[in-house]
């Protein structure tokens, strides 16, 4: 079954960055599209991006353009998302998943990784 491994997080200062990293493993990830959503909890999940399995599409939600990339590395089996100037409204649990903008979302999550912006 699909297993994603968050990580990256961290307690950042308002203005900071951070990339964080999504390693799957279980199915072929070269072969499916891959999101990112953060939340205060599992039951809050938003979307925040998704990308198409070859990186030729790209979605953000709203609040997510302009200051978050995703992409990926499919030979590492790796998903990424660098925040830049964050703010206090960016702290919250970070997950990946299969699917997305355009796709279903996957059954299973991984943990998450914490995202903690405060001076």
């Amino acid at each position: 079954q699909a297993q994603f491994v968050e990580s990256g997080g961290g307690l950042v200062q308002p203005g900071g960055s951070l990339t964080l990293s999504c390693k799957a493993s279980g199915f072929p990830f070269s072969r499916y599209a891959l999101s990112w959503h953060r939340g205060a909890s599992p039951t809050e999940r938003v979307l925040v991006a998704t990308i198409t399995s070859d990186s030729g599409g790209i979605d953000y939600s709203n609040f997510a353009k302009g200051r978050f990339t995703i992409f990926r590395d499919n030979a590492k089996n790796t998903g990424y998302l660098q925040i830049n100037n964050l703010t206090s409204e960016d702290t919250g649990v970070y997950y990946c998943n299969t699917g997305g903008t355009w796709f279903p979302l996957g059954d299973h999550w991984g943990q998450g990784t914490q995202v903690t912006v405060s001076s």
